[in-house]
């Protein structure tokens, strides 16, 4: 089901023109922040990749991917991309790229099972980006490392919009929060994940979970993970599972945490048979991508994705998506919108 947030008062702080410059302005600046910053130079990504090789995101494994036949190849299905998590290693490897350095590229994606609302359209747009390890940089201390470059890249970018538009103070603390999500659990014990969230991130405004995907020690996950391309069972902060997360920052806006990134040290051989081995997945290593990987010839790596549109949304003080990028809404949305000065795209 579709929903609305209808914050008190909004008044929005730009009008169309002013936003569609903000919109430019921070996207050229932080990919080129973001590239410095992690060593990352551009490619040129796919829209599609063929269905049953294994390349396509899974995500939480009931999204359905949009899907056509392609003439020329005897209606062989094509699926538009949920994300580029495995492609980009593959890229890797063809690449050639040595660690330390990676590769980002525009993923825009068609996700038709999202709930519409002021952070979830059908039209998904995000930097993506993976960088190639070692067997040594396979630990929480680095993956909270490259977490703070990015943030730092972030931090940057927020400065430059108030040197743009001063009337949009700055409000990211200048130090990110990390927390495992079992330890979050024992936080707030009395609260679902997504409320823990926004629980924590009005606390410290910028908070990194480490673990998602794993279960925690009520027998629940505190959010769903592909088996194969994250690895959240490996042991990392106080030797608790898990060597991916999520960054999240508090909205003042809608008065609530927002996810701006999902990101992880990628699962090596034994990770991927241990993750779907719990997931009864063992089948996909059949697939091609999976055989890649346990016949040693993709690069061990860490990655992730951006969403571009929600963090100018964030920057930009937006009270819905929908003012920063083009989509579909449902038409009551729309009026509402109208209604709240909300100025749908």
């Amino acid at each position: 089901m579709s929903y609305l947030i209808k914050p008190k008062n909004y008044n929005p702080l730009l009008d169309l023109k002013q936003t569609e410059l903000g919109i430019k302005q921070i996207k050229e600046f932080f990919q080129l922040n973001l590239s410095s910053e992690l060593r990352l130079r551009r490619v040129t990504a796919p829209l599609f990749v063929l269905k049953g090789m294994g390349i396509n995101d899974d995500l939480n494994g009931i999204e359905r991917p949009v899907s056509f036949p392609i003439k020329d190849l005897g209606d062989a299905q094509a699926e538009v991309v949920h994300s580029l998590a495995k492609w980009k290693r593959l890229t890797l490897a063809d690449y050639c790229i040595e660690p330390g350095y990676g590769i980002y590229t525009d993923m825009n994606a068609i996700r038709s099972d999202e709930e519409l609302g002021n952070l979830h359209s059908l039209y998904v747009d995000q930097w993506d980006w993976e960088r190639v390890i070692t067997n040594e940089d396979r630990n929480v201390n680095f993956l909270k490392e490259i977490v703070n470059r990015i943030y730092a890249a972030m931090i940057r970018t927020e400065y430059m919009v108030y040197e743009m538009y001063p009337q949009i103070k700055p409000c990211l603390p200048q130090k990110l929060h990390f927390i495992h999500s079992e330890e979050l659990r024992q936080l707030y014990p009395d609260l679902e994940p997504k409320c823990r969230e926004h629980a924590i991130c009005k606390k410290y405004g910028a908070v990194f979970i480490i673990g998602i995907g794993c279960k925690l020690s009520d027998g629940k996950k505190h959010d769903g993970r592909a088996p194969d391309y994250d690895d959240y069972t490996t042991k990392g902060l106080n030797d608790l599972p898990g060597l991916n997360g999520d960054l999240l920052l508090w909205d003042d806006v809608l008065q609530r945490s927002i996810e701006l990134s999902s990101m992880g040290i990628r699962v090596d051989k034994e990770a991927l048979q241990r993750q779907l081995k719990e997931e009864n997945e063992e089948k996909r290593l059949e697939l091609y991508f999976h055989k890649r990987l346990m016949n040693d010839t993709l690069p061990l790596s860490i990655g992730g994705g951006i969403g571009q549109s929600r963090l100018c949304m964030f920057y930009l003080r937006k009270a819905h998506i929908g003012e920063i990028q083009a989509s579909i809404w449902p038409e009551d949305m729309r009026k509402e919108c109208e209604e709240l000065e909300i100025h749908l795209i």
